[in-house]
């Protein structure tokens, strides 16, 4: 498809385009082509003069993402600084799509508005409103008030958060749809609190979790649907790093991929990964697990694009 007639773009427009440089895997082949919109308008323009046979796929700072090996055939689009904005003004909060999740956390913070908990969540704010991002018992989908999208037609629209259908890790936006923009309702609080509870949460996660490693989040989604909490009576019976673990792939690995012996929910690239190291270590936990518990773990990484010609289908060693 890179050899397509694509409509001209004010932005940047790249052909082939590795994308491993992009996730925080650092794994992954190429995309037919790689869109970064100026604004929104070049956004609008390109979706409504792009043939509504080519697929298109939205990201962000690929901090939930695994690329496989054989690339992405669509036109992938990554939103860059047209759209990171953050904007606080009569207690809302209106963050672009590629604001990071901290930035709007800090930000917010200081204007004595509550979104402490997008503090220690990897990632930009159009990612976390597609995964209703959470933690601390705290979703997007109870801070949301709007989200700003382009349709795959290249029409803008904004839709309250009814219709977004937030879930467990999940939403339901529009077929082909790309995030731009999110307006907030965020509880107010004072801004000295608002900051000390970030610094506790961020020594918290950086005890706990291997935050220095090539790492993206949490692997797996809960079983119990529920993220972690935070509180002394919050039940670890059905975290999903608990059942890894009592399965016994606490440090399994398989070529450059690792679970986390610090956190057994993360999956590290150690260094020379393959995405398909990744998927087949996590694939091996998910049978693991079911195999010991009778569970069925579901992946929270996203896992996008064709697998290589040949990949590594050898077993990890433990």
């Amino acid at each position: 498809m890179s050899g397509a007639i694509l409509p001209e773009v004010r932005g940047r427009l790249t052909p082939d385009r590795r994308l491993d440089d992009l996730t925080w895997l650092r794994v992954g082949g190429a995309a037919d082509w790689l869109f970064q919109p100026a604004d929104q308008d070049d956004l609008c323009d390109f979706l409504s003069g792009l043939s509504p046979a080519t697929d298109i796929f939205p990201i962000g700072v690929g901090s939930n993402l695994i690329v496989r090996d054989g690339g992405v055939r669509a036109v992938v689009i990554r939103l860059g600084r047209g759209f990171n904005t953050i904007e606080i003004a009569d207690g809302r909060v209106r963050a672009g799509a590629a604001a990071l999740d901290a930035h709007v956390a800090r930000k917010a913070a200081a204007a004595g508005l509550d979104l402490t908990f997008l503090r220690t969540i990897p990632g930009a704010i159009g990612g976390a409103v597609a995964m209703n991002a959470g933690c601390y018992g705290t979703y997007m989908a109870d801070v949301v008030d709007r989200v700003d999208i382009v349709t795959r037609q290249g029409v803008r629209q904004s839709l309250p958060r009814e219709a977004l259908g937030f879930a467990y890790r999940q939403s339901a936006l529009p077929a082909g749809a790309v995030v731009t923009g999110v307006e907030f309702a965020a509880p107010p609080g004072d801004p000295a609190m608002l900051e000390a509870r970030m610094e506790e949460q961020l020594a918290k996660r950086d005890a706990t979790q291997p935050t220095r490693e090539r790492t993206a989040g949490s692997t797996f989604r809960n079983p119990a649907g529920f993220s972690s909490t935070g509180r002394a009576d919050d039940s670890h019976d059905l975290k999903a790093w608990k059942v890894i673990d009592d399965a016994g792939m606490r440090g399994a690995r398989l070529g450059g991929a690792q679970m986390s012996e610090k956190h057994p929910n993360f999956l590290i690239n150690t260094g020379g990964a393959t995405a398909a190291d990744l998927e087949n270590l996590g694939e091996e936990v998910r049978k693991r697990v079911f195999q010991n518990s009778g569970l069925t773990l579901e992946w929270e990484v996203m896992r996008v694009g064709e697998p290589a010609p040949s990949e590594n289908k050898s077993g990890p060693e433990n």
